[in-house]
């Protein structure tokens, strides 16, 4: 996209820097491992996360290379993230690709992730920061917290929005509070700074996932995720959990608890869909995600480079407003 091109432009010299470095790590002498460690480079997508932690870190000053090993760390827990998520929920598909355990197998994806996540530990230990270390380790936990919490909801007959923020928190948003926090931490900023930065971060991947979890609802072959997807897999999100509260449906709760628990069928889920859609729940969403977004704003408002500024302003408008 072009706005992604244009907000990239203060930090192209290091962008090029961190492509070539998470491109070394992810290389292999081993025949077999350099073909799957390829496939997975070629799916590196938008580098939403490692442009956000360079330009946060461009905010402090010129970045080197603890920072640019920072980006790498969390683009790699993050991919292997994905990969054991993948196995987990039994998705053929990832935004319109093939996913590593359909291309290879089972076995062969859960290893590899876990291949990543000790490169993860090992480029971590390499920015020579014991607190970044310590802020990876934590979020390792996290993103595994996040995913048990979201499994183990199906079994839960209650349906809330705190149950839901409390998931996504840890899940989508821990993410981005990272890139934040190890930008901060990377450039040796002051402990206020760090806080401001986690903050910011935890705002935008807040937004990130209220949008993604929007895209459910609707038919885009740009986005790269069949319409109902989440809710064939038990998952209930802020749309559907808005527009319950708002319209006190008895018959849509217990169509919805249906859904939680597995027992829904095709035309049941395709009818909450549209029933959410009708009772605000998407315009609930909306509006949850442009308070978070102006918070996000009023942060980045305080930054002295303009540049930057101007990119993380036009970062904050792609997350909230983008369709893929």
């Amino acid at each position: 996209m072009k706005e992604l091109e244009s907000i990239k432009l203060p930090i192209l010299a290091e962008l090029e820097r961190y492509a070539a470095l998470f491109d070394e790590v992810l290389t292999h002498e081993e025949e077999f491992m350099s073909q799957v460690l390829s496939y997975v480079r070629s799916r590196k997508g938008k580098m939403m996360r490692p442009v956000l932690v360079l330009l946060l870190a461009k905010e402090l000053g010129t970045i080197g290379e603890s920072t640019l090993r920072s980006a790498v760390t969390l683009e790699l827990l993050h991919t292997s993230s994905l990969i054991h998520d993948d196995v987990v929920d039994e998705s053929e598909e990832r935004r319109g690709r093939a996913s590593v355990h359909q291309i290879y197998d089972n076995k062969i994806a859960v290893l590899l992730g876990d291949y990543m996540l000790a490169q993860t530990l090992e480029q971590s230990a390499l920015t020579e920061s014991v607190r970044v270390v310590e802020a990876v380790a934590r979020l390792g936990a996290t993103l595994a917290e996040g995913e048990i919490m979201q499994l183990t909801a199906v079994h839960k007959a209650s349906i809330s929005e705190s149950a839901y923020f409390s998931i996504i928190t840890r899940k989508t948003a821990s993410l981005f509070e990272a890139c934040g926090s190890l930008a901060a931490l990377s450039m040796r900023a002051s402990e206020e700074v760090v806080q401001r930065y986690r903050r910011l971060g935890e705002l935008i991947g807040l937004c990130f996932q209220i949008r993604d979890d929007i895209f459910d609802y609707y038919d885009d072959a740009a986005i790269g995720k069949p319409r109902g997807k989440d809710m064939a897999e038990g998952k209930l999100t802020l749309p559907v959990i808005a527009a319950l509260k708002l319209s006190q449906s008895a018959e849509a709760k217990e169509v919805a608890l249906r859904v939680k628990q597995g027992e829904s069928t095709a035309e049941e889920r395709e009818w909450l869909v549209e029933f959410t859609k009708e009772n605000g729940g998407i315009a609930y969403a909306e509006q949850k995600m442009q308070e978070l977004s102006e918070e996000a704003r009023q942060i980045v408002a305080s930054f002295s480079n303009e540049a930057v500024k101007a990119s993380l302003i036009s970062y904050i408008d792609v997350v909230v407003g983008r369709n893929y």
